[in-house]
């Protein structure tokens, strides 16, 4: 779990420094034996026909009334059915945006009597939709709200996949943006165009990042978050993440911030741990500058490939789950195995 300011520096991801080689080697290990479990799919398999009787994917956002969040979500479900030709992808929103989930779920139509999905029968045959929250926690939007919108389209047989994060995807796109926004990690090269500081290691004086969410009073959802941050942490080689929240839950980005100075971290970069620019990310990355002027704010993940790809990891986890027998209970806990994984 993510070291808050007052943790001992010897634990969480403000690692000391005489542990820290053995922990990036243990975590890199382990990041890259999850990513490369997960692999885009072949565009020729499954089928045209069965991919035509498999279940809607609805990518389910959160909305916005900033104009850049639709078009990005939008760019993202092109992602996603670039990945799988032939698969049925629409986008519903929670609010702020048309369509809404209700209203996506009431023009789907109902699953085909007998009808194989993915050339299988049995539980997983004849859903009619499988919900993909484009959200990364188990707020309140996962647990209350998608659950009712799915309960009013009983005609769908529909389910809910599990929210996107905590996942180590989700820690590439992390990584991915803050060095596109300038980070350099230590073992990078030096004085690339894009490197605006020192380059950042693990251990005081060095650099350390706030990773920004937007909170909720669930501790399910912190507690996800909290795992990002170390999953993150582990990806930047070492360098301490430490997670901070718009709305509902402390610290906010301001106070995230000067922890980390007062810990003599000199260097500050700001993960945007959203899935399109909005209210939320604004806020937060504002906060970081007004804070830390020499910040590296890095963009929200966005329409990023390995976005896509885990959107289409959850939707077949929940398939697969389903024809399993595993809890199908919607916004019900989420199975060992999965957070495992995750």
């Amino acid at each position: 779990m993510t070291a808050s300011p007052s943790q001992d520096p010897g634990t969480g991801p403000f690692t000391g420094l005489d542990s820290t080689a053995q922990l990036m080697t243990r975590f890199t290990s382990q990041l890259t034996s999850q990513l490369h479990a997960i692999r885009p799919p072949h565009p020729s398999s499954p089928s045209r026909s069965a991919m035509s009787d498999a279940p809607t994917l609805v990518a389910v956002g959160h909305g916005s009334r900033d104009p850049r969040a639709e078009r990005t979500l939008r760019e993202l479900c092109v992602r996603v059915r670039a990945l799988r030709p032939g698969l049925r992808v629409e986008l519903a929103h929670i609010e702020l945006n048309a369509p809404l989930l209700p209203d996506a779920l009431a023009d789907l139509p109902a699953p085909r009597p007998g009808a194989e999905t993915g050339g299988e029968s049995g539980p997983g045959a004849g859903c009619g939709a499988v919900l993909v929250p484009l959200l990364f926690g188990r707020g309140f939007h996962v647990k209350h709200d998608i659950p009712r919108a799915l309960a009013a389209a009983p005609h769908l047989d529909a389910r809910a996949a599990a929210p996107l994060g905590p996942h180590p995807l989700l820690a590439e796109a992390l990584y991915e943006r803050l060095a596109e926004a300038g980070w350099v990690t230590a073992g990078k090269r030096r004085g690339t165009a894009r490197t605006r500081g020192p380059v950042s290691g693990p251990g005081p004086g060095s650099g350390a990042v706030v990773l920004a969410a937007a909170g909720s009073r669930d501790p399910e959802y912190v507690d996800g978050v909290e795992r990002m941050a170390a999953q993150l942490s582990a990806r930047l080689g070492g360098v301490p993440v430490l997670p901070a929240y718009a709305s509902a839950a402390a610290p906010t980005v301001t106070e995230a911030v000067r922890a980390l100075r007062a810990r003599g971290h000199r260097r500050i970069g700001l993960a945007s741990y959203f899935t399109a620019p909005g209210r939320f990310a604004s806020e937060c990355a504002a906060a970081c500058v007004a804070e830390a002027p020499d910040a590296v704010v890095a963009a929200p993940v966005g329409a990023h490939t390995a976005l896509a790809r885990l959107v289409l990891h959850r939707y077949d986890e929940s398939r697969t789950e389903s024809r399993a027998g595993a809890e199908g209970a919607v916004g019900g806990p989420v199975p060992e195995a999965s957070l495992a994984r995750a």
